[in-house]
């Protein structure tokens, strides 16, 4: 194993032939990184080619296929491949000469199960706050969704699927127990637990329904290595899932947090334990609230003492905030179009944010970069910045293009995953206690109310037999009678109010 992934060949006196070795050193590689391009300037090669390069020095990664060309990294290359003798020039040209074409060992997952193992969390470990996000909650609506884990968890309910929560949130709709909620936990408008409901509605419609449930994913198993030492890649497959931009986002967030809340302190290791490249980045910040940003924003700068190298992947670095773009020590800039005064002004602020190299304007380069060529800025062992670099990024050792679908089918039966997943647990949880409550309820009622029948069938009875009917006044026996009638339905509605709060504090 290495100490560091060769990237490809560096320029470094502006002569137009690459004459020295741009690499990436494992043990800054927890230092995050950004890699940023406009469409078709080579952005999935380079993060390809890191991927399998974190791989061979066993790190297990994970990262996301939205177009679906990424799938060719658990296939290796071929010499009958219509670029083989293009690739293996540019190998030659950058000082590659034992250039092979391999493999990566691949797990592929998938939110839909379609194309990858399935992949679901609970509602609980999601959260009131990635669960307003992903529903597009307004912050009263955020409050209500806030109260309804808060009173779950005071009563036992178990969050753990889509039906949990439709449950819950009909069970909070009704007006006693609201009125009831109210008072231990704030106010409850009818119309914000409305407006969530609703927007559960369409979050299901989205395919959220095959995200949520059990058995959960275990972060162990994207966390593997292969028998030969390598780090196991973690292809999600998103093909599908993009077309769900705050699904996808929200999940890959919601994964970056659970990694952090997990995974212990180790300090600056040799090499980071999981690399994290997070695709189509600017989603996770587009209409992204404060306390949101303000999460995200935390989880990048400390995720790193967890020995997690996040590698946020996008057309532009302005499409980050510049609170996160701080983080991201090593960066591979592709070419940037500068049509607009906007995109001009986009080009600048990427070249600012390079250590200048005096051979060449940085500003200009970005616009004239080809395919597969990159300016690269990499940390030194003490954490510095190094010299930008016009970089001509290394050709990939795996299929540069998609797999098939049975070169993927023999890898899911292959993977030291298979059949753990695939199968949904339905436990006992809020649906079913709930559920159970209210039919209890409902036979406590339809036993009160076969009692109060019977009473006052009773009290028709004698009044029949009275021989008082002249006078208007009330007999003792009728009052009798009345006020029985009147204690069974009070008990009735006591029984029914008991039976559907359940453990509600009184």
């Amino acid at each position: 194993m290495t100490d560091s992934i060769f990237i490809g060949g560096a320029d470094a006196n502006g002569t137009g032939t690459p004459d020295v070795a741009q690499e990436l050193l494992l043990k800054i590689a927890n230092r995050h990184g950004l890699v940023a391009g406009a469409t078709g300037t080579g952005k999935t090669v380079t993060l390809q080619i890191l991927a399998q390069g974190f791989s061979d020095a066993g790190v297990p990664v994970f990262c996301a296929d939205v177009k679906g060309d990424l799938s060719g990294i658990c296939v290796p290359g071929s010499k009958n491949a219509p670029l083989h003798e293009k690739l293996v020039a540019r190998a030659e040209k950058i000082g590659l000469p034992d250039y092979s074409y391999s493999a990566a060992p691949v797990i592929f997952w998938d939110l839909f199960g379609e194309n990858g193992h399935p992949v679901r969390t609970t509602i609980a470990e999601m959260g009131p706050l990635l669960l307003s996000r992903l529903m597009g909650l307004t912050e009263a609506q955020e409050g209500v969704l806030n109260i309804a884990f808060e009173y779950a968890e005071d009563n036992n309910l178990l969050l753990l699927d889509l039906k949990d929560l439709r449950k819950l949130l009909a069970h909070m709709s009704e007006k006693e127990i609201r009125d009831e909620l109210s008072k231990d936990y704030g106010n409850i408008a009818a119309a914000s637990l409305g407006a969530v409901q609703r927007n559960l509605l369409v979050m299901e419609r989205e395919g959220a329904e095959h995200f949520f449930g059990e058995p959960a994913l275990e972060l162990s198993d994207m966390m593997r290595t292969a028998t030969d030492g390598k780090g196991m890649v973690s292809v999600l497959d998103a093909t599908r899932l993009i077309n769900s931009p705050k699904l996808y986002s929200t999940f890959l967030l919601w994964l970056l947090s659970e990694l952090f809340e997990q995974l212990p302190e180790v300090g600056d290791p040799d090499k980071p334990k999981l690399v994290f490249f997070f695709d189509e980045a600017h989603l996770l910040f587009d209409d992204a609230p404060a306390a949101l940003l303000q999460k995200i924003e935390q989880v990048v700068r400390l995720i790193r003492s967890k020995g997690v190298g996040v590698f946020f992947v996008t057309q532009n670095p302005r499409d980050l905030p510049e609170t996160v773009l701080a983080q991201l020590g090593n960066r591979f800039q592709h070419a940037l179009r500068a049509y607009t005064p906007a995109e001009r002004k986009g080009v600048r602020a990427a070249a600012d944010s390079f250590r200048v190299n005096p051979a060449f304007d940085t500003e200009e380069v970005i616009t004239t970069l080809g395919v597969g060529e990159a300016l690269v800025s990499t940390l030194d062992t003490k954490g510095a910045p190094g010299i930008v670099q016009r970089t001509m990024i290394r050709p990939p050792s795996s299929r540069l293009g998609p797999a098939e679908p049975e070169e993927r089918k023999a890898v899911m039966a292959a993977s030291p995953v298979a059949g753990k997943y695939d199968g949904v647990v339905d436990r006992e949880s809020a649906y079913e206690i709930l559920e159970g409550k209210e039919a209890q309820a409902a036979k406590e009622a339809e036993k009160l109310a076969a009692a109060e029948a019977k009473a006052k069938e009773e009290l028709e009875k004698k009044k029949a037999r009275t021989k008082s009917s002249r006078s208007r006044r009330m007999t003792p026996l009728e009052k009798a009678g009345n006020q029985a009638a009147r204690s069974a339905a009070r008990e009735l509605t006591r029984y029914v109010l008991r039976g559907i709060l359940g453990g509600l504090k009184r």
